[in-house]
Parts: C-alpha cells; structure tokens; sequence
C-alpha cells in the first residue's frame, strides 16, 4: 500500500530554535529539524567551518538573533529593534536604520 502525504494540508515548515534539546542557543537543533538532518551533522559543520575561517560563529550568532524561538514569532532582533524604536525619536531612528543598510 502506497501512502501519500498532502504537503499543503500539513502547513508550511516553520524555521524555529527548539526548547529542547539546545546546546548553546538551539540554532543548530532548528536547522536540524527544518531540513529534516541528524542534529550532530549540523553541529559537525558548524564546528568544522568555525575551524576553516571562523565563519561558524558569525553564522551562528546571526542566526540566534534572527531565528524566532519555538512558540514565539518574534526573534531577538525583533525584539530589540521595536523596543529601542519605541524610545527612539525620529532623528536617531533615521540614523540607525541609514547605518544598518550601509548608507
């Protein structure tokens, strides 16, 4: 018997940081589970290119901050940005959003 699954009634994948099973901030975990690879294959990468150019830590720190935590929709960046937005006057709102795009 052949079964088939309806990918479209099953949602869309959500890119997250697990609670269980984290090590340092569960990035690594939830790249794990969203590409459907053992844990320990993406923690082998990650170590191997933190060893070839230091690329891993960068990469990783980037994706704790961008990449929301299970059960949240909000990641750290998010967080960040509209709690400094809100106390923020127009001004220095412009120049940081200018100094993060590189202008």
């Amino acid at each position: 018997m052949n079964i088939r699954t309806n990918r479209s009634q099953e949602g869309p994948r959500l890119l997250r940081r697990p609670a269980g099973g984290r090590i340092l901030g569960g990035v690594a975990a939830g790249l794990a589970a969203y590409f459907a690879l053992d844990v320990a294959h993406v923690r082998i990468i990650l170590v191997a290119l933190s060893f070839l150019g230091g690329a891993a830590v960068p990469l990783y720190l980037a994706a704790w901050v961008l990449i929301p935590a299970e059960g949240s929709d909000i990641a750290i960046a998010d967080e960040v940005l509209n709690h400094a937005g809100s106390r923020l006057s127009w001004p220095t709102s412009a120049w940081v959003f200018s100094a993060a795009n590189g202008a």
